[in-house]
């Protein structure tokens, strides 16, 4: 604490090496307490700044990750949906051709059924 006649009763910061070695010269590592407070909250201004930084590129990395998952299990299931799709429309195909030749096996009888009778 101060006892000068201009600060009186002012808390600072010294050195502790200056206090064991009893030197006069009070300037040695010196800081007013109001002033190192300030200073502190500066750094961890600064600090929290820098982490809310990094907090905020690992969300932002976070979310590229989930997007590019999620784009990649989009693309996944647009893969499936086309090959159901593609299956399905193979075996309509197929039925329609088991069922082109049955009607045309059908009209064969038909006519060969007719001119046995005509």
């Amino acid at each position: 604490m101060s006892k000068s006649d201009s600060n009186p009763y002012w808390r600072y910061y010294r050195c502790a090496f200056a206090i064991e070695k009893k030197l006069s010269n009070d300037s040695h590592i010196f800081k007013w307490v109001d002033e190192a407070l300030l200073s502190e909250i500066e750094a961890l201004t600064l600090r929290t700044e820098k982490l809310e930084q990094v907090v905020a590129d690992i969300t932002n990395g976070t979310m590229e990750v989930a997007k590019k998952m999620f784009e990649e299990l989009q693309m996944k299931l647009e893969e499936e949906s086309d090959q159901r799709v593609e299956e399905a429309v193979a075996e309509a195909n197929y039925e329609m051709k088991e069922m082109m030749i049955i009607i045309c096996f059908g009209c064969m009888i038909v006519v060969g059924c007719t001119k046995l009778v005509g």
